[in-house]
This record gives C-alpha cells, sequence and structure tokens, in this order.
C-alpha cells in the first residue's frame, strides 16, 4: 500500500537522521580529543629524549653495567607479546590491523616451536584473544583513551618482572604508531631485552660525560634508569596509540556521517516517488470512477445516479486524510477528463437545471443557486444569496421545486415565487 510504504520511509529517514547527529558528535568529540592526545605525545616527547640522551652518553664513554634488563638469552623458548588496542570499539580499522598483524607473529612464534605470553592493553585484544582460546597471563583496562605515566609503569613493572625472572625470553610490543593525522601505521618492535651498551653508545658523545660527575657512579646511575628508560618506551607507546585511536575513530564518525547523509538523500527521493505515485493513483481512481458514473446515467436500472450532481461526484473523499477533491486544478485551470466534460454539462436535476461553469459562475438564463446537501435554493432578492455558493443553477424556481428543492427562509415574507 502506497500509505505504508510512506510512513516506512518517514521512519528509516527519522532513524538515520538520530544516527546521523550521534556519529557528527562522536566525529566532533574524536576531534578534540585527538588534538589533546598529540599535546600530550609532545609534552612527553622531552622527558623521553633527555633519558635517552643520558643512557647514550653513559654508553658511550664506557659505563657498562651487567642489568637483567639488558640480558639476551642464549636459547629464545618463550616470547611475551604486548599488544596495545582500544577499549571501544567504532574506530575503523584500528583494532582489527593491530591484532591481525599480532596474530601473525604469534603463529610465526609457534611455527619456530616458541611458546608464547600474551600481555593485553585494552578490552578488544581481551575479548578477541579470548574468544579464540588464547592463553591470557595478563590483561589491563581503562588506560587507552587518556594513557597516564602511572598506567605505564604498571604495565612495565609487570613486563620486566617477567623477563628479569626468566619467565620471558624476548618481548614483543605492538601497537598503532601515530604519524600524522591522515597516517597511522602498525609498529611491531623488541621491547625487551634492552639494545646492549656498545650499540646505545653508538649514538651518545662520550665528551658529555667527562662535563658530569656520577654519584655514586656511572654505572650505578646508568642502572637505574634503564628501568626508567622502559616505562618511558612504554608510555611513548601508549601515547602514540592513543592518538591514533581517536584519529582512526574521527576518520570513521566522518565518514558514517557522509554516508548517512547520502542515504537520506536516496530515501526522500524514494518517499517522493512513492507520494506522487499515491496521488496519480488516486487521481485515477477519481477520474476512473466519474467516466463509470457518466456512463451509467441515464440507465433505467440505477434511477439513483440521475439525481447525483456533478458536485457530489467531485466531492467523493479519496480515502485517509486527504479530504475532499473539490474540482482539481493545475495552475488556476480545470482538470477535466474525457468523459466529464459531458457530465458537467449535462442537466444534473432534469430540464432548468445546469452545472455550474468551471469558473462557478452562472449559465446565461440561470439566476436561481440550489444547495445540493440541503435541498434549498435561493431566488435573487434572497438576503444570502450574495454569499451562497451555487452547486446547481435553475432558471425559474418552478424548476427548482419540480426538482425538489425548497425555498430558503432568508427572503421577504410573503413574497411569491418568480
Amino acid at each position: 500500500m502506497p500509505g505504508g510504504q510512506e510512513r516506512i520511509l518517514r521512519r528509516r529517514i527519522n532513524s538515520v537522521q538520530s544516527t546521523k547527529k550521534i556519529t557528527r558528535a562522536m566525529e566532533l568529540i574524536a576531534a578534540t580529543r585527538v588534538v589533546k592526545a598529540m599535546q600530550r605525545a609532545n609534552a612527553a616527547r622531552p622527558y623521553a629524549a633527555g633519558i635517552t640522551g643520558a643512557i647514550q652518553d653513559l654508553a658511550a664513554g664506557g659505563a657498562g653495567v651487567d642489568h637483567p634488563l639488558l640480558r639476551e638469552a642464549d636459547e629464545i623458548r618463550k616470547v611475551g607479546f604486548v599488544i596495545i588496542t582500544s577499549d571501544r570499539g567504532l574506530a575503523g580499522p584500528y583494532n582489527s590491523a593491530v591484532i591481525r598483524a599480532s596474530e601473525r607473529e604469534i603463529m610465526a612464534a609457534q611455527t619456530e616451536g616458541k611458546q608464547y605470553s600474551l600481555i593485553l592493553i585494552g578490552k578488544k585484544a581481551r575479548d578477541y584473544f579470548r574468544f579464540r582460546n588464547y592463553e591470557i597471563d595478563a590483561s589491563f583496562e581503562g588506560m587507552t583513551d587518556s594513557p597516564t605515566y602511572d598506567h605505564a609503569r604498571e604495565v612495565a613493572d609487570f613486563v620486566a618482572d617477567q623477563f628479569t625472572t626468566g619467565d620471558l625470553d624476548q618481548v614483543i610490543i605492538s601497537y598503532q604508531e601515530f604519524v600524522s593525522m591522515g597516517t597511522q601505521r602498525v609498529a611491531i618492535r623488541r621491547f625487551l631485552p634492552l639494545e646492549q651498551m656498545e650499540t646505545i653508545g653508538e649514538a651518545g658523545d662520550a665528551r658529555a660525560r667527562a662535563e658530569f660527575e656520577f654519584e655514586p657512579s656511572p654505572e650505578g646511575v646508568l642502572a637505574s634508569l634503564l628501568p626508567r628508560y622502559v616505562e618511558s618506551r612504554l608510555f611513548s607507546a601508549l601515547l602514540d596509540a592513543s592518538a591514533s585511536e581517536h584519529a582512526n575513530r574521527q576518520r570513521a564518525m566522518k565518514a558514517a556521517t557522509d554516508n548517512a547523509e547520502d542515504l537520506i538523500t536516496k530515501l526522500g527521493r524514494a518517499l517522493s516517488r512513492a507520494r506522487q505515485d499515491a496521488i496519480t493513483t488516486e487521481i485515477m481512481e477519481i477520474v476512473g470512477g466519474a467516466e463509470a458514473l457518466g456512463d451509467d446515467r441515464g440507465d433505467e436500472a440505477d434511477l439513483l445516479l440521475d439525481h447525483l450532481t456533478t458536485q457530489h461526484i467531485a466531492s467523493q473523499h479519496v480515502g485517509g486524510d486527504h479530504g475532499r477533491v473539490e474540482r482539481p486544478t493545475v495552475k488556476g485551470e480545470p482538470v477535466v477528463a474525457a468523459g466529464v466534460t459531458t457530465l458537467l454539462d449535462a442537466a444534473p436535476y432534469g430540464e432548468g437545471s445546469h452545472a455550474p461553469l468551471p469558473d462557478n459562475s452562472a449559465p446565461e438564463g440561470f439566476t436561481i443557486k440550489g444547495n445540493a446537501d440541503s435541498m434549498l435554493y435561493h431566488r435573487p432578492d434572497s438576503r444570502s444569496y450574495s454569499v451562497t455558493v451555487a452547486e446547481v443553477w435553475f432558471d425559474s424556481p418552478s424548476r427548482a421545486e419540480a426538482a425538489g428543492f425548497s425555498l430558503a427562509n432568508t427572503h421577504p415574507t410573503g413574497s411569491t415565487n418568480a
């Protein structure tokens, strides 16, 4: 049914419009948060650069230390994977890209005969690997949206403890690195053990060590800096992942908003077509009914049609809440279909009667106004003659009375028929 189709389309349009408002709001929120995440990442870089530079300078000056975080295993039997995802979805391919890359690394380690340990950050990684029956050693939540240094210390302490006790021979960190607003890429890097002092020292300056005095010793300072260095690296990864998450969510919500706008346009066009089809169908039904009545008029088998006026036919209800149709027009011109013109010109109430002309004026020689609903007629001397709309015209009062009409009580008392 056309009406039912229109209601369905309207409900769909309203639903899509509501969705568009939500996605637009989420897009604006993500845009604000990604800016804040970038600012926090930039603010943390001087600390990371400073502690990295200090370690490099100490290593370049010859400071060596036998620290557990530098331990290189003779044989790698078990690999730990630190996987950083988000707690919430609606971020496009952000989580799936990190999870797929990490799962490939896990499968590669298993192929080589190595065991694995999962240290997961974010609900999405936890739910994914739990659903696929992976063994999860630790999971952390509530720190991906806005990570702090305390969050990084909590995870780094757990990972470092697993490594220094020998439970893990190597640790890989997997996250999405933030390059720019339009570019983020998955990064899979070795987290522990740290690079050897000789390698770190290649980027340092040996002369910088001579300008400082260290207490208790350069080796003691280096040993205390290495755990802070691990925390700093993890904190930088968390900040990058947070900025990448918000950037991906902003793009995803913008794409959803654009798709909603396109869908609203398409549904609006479909609604317009449905309305046009309904109007065309109703007009065809009216015209078809009028033609059928015109064909049956004068038939002895149906005398009732001979007493129906053109105004009765034109005032039929189309149905629903469209109201009465009063002689449809297009730009002021009456629309009269083939077969209806004859009906309008015929004498609806016998000889001496005439239907109103297309402009509702009286035919020549007809002065008596008749009302088909009340079955009353008005002469020109009636007090309400000027405000009465004629539904049928008569050439004399006697013709009106012969058709069953009565004189309206708005005439002067004692007047006689003209």
